[in-house]
């Protein structure tokens, strides 16, 4: 994994993130995404949440990552099971934090879990980011059925960047 390209897109993100919403006014956050059932501002949070949530995986990797493979698959069954609930919160939690979570603080919060990302990514080991588990590709299309430790860390720029195209602010 080349840790280094990794910083710099947590990077350029961070900068588009903070360009994105700031030059943004109420009206045009308001308005409605492409292809989407959120407003820009909701997508905006949604965004953020891919990052958010990394944290979180990252955890599950390091825990399926050490017991046998057969563990984490029978887990991603169970959570492919459960996509159409999963997708339901994943819209809602958007749809309201979008609404009730400022810009201003969406921004702290990204530039804040960034940050972390950036530190977490410098102390893991190699043989940390060769550790993998598999996932419910059904829940997300940048979902692999087996991802490593450093595919994680790539994963929510993908998901930024596929919903970054959705953004009606221009």
């Amino acid at each position: 994994m080349d840790r280094t390209s990794v910083h710099e897109e947590l990077e350029r993100v961070r900068a588009d993130f903070r360009r994105l919403v700031e030059s943004a006014d109420d009206d045009v956050l308001r308005r409605a995404s492409n292809g989407t059932r959120w407003n820009n501002r909701q997508l905006l949070f949604h965004m953020l949440l891919g990052y958010l949530i990394v944290r979180a995986l990252l955890g599950l990797v390091r825990v399926f990552g050490r017991l046998p493979r057969g563990a984490s698959r029978t887990y991603a069954r169970l959570l492919n099971a459960g996509t159409r609930p999963f997708d339901e919160v994943n819209f809602l939690g958007s749809y309201a934090a979008g609404r009730t979570v400022s810009p201003a603080r969406m921004v702290t919060m990204f530039d804040h879990v960034i940050d972390k990302l950036h530190r977490r990514l410098d102390a893991e080991t190699d043989a940390d980011l060769a550790r993998g588990m598999h996932y419910p590709t059904r829940w997300d299309p940048f979902f692999k059925d087996y991802m490593t430790l450093a595919d994680v860390y790539h994963f929510p720029t993908q998901h930024y960047d596929f919903h970054r195209k959705q953004l009606t602010l221009d």
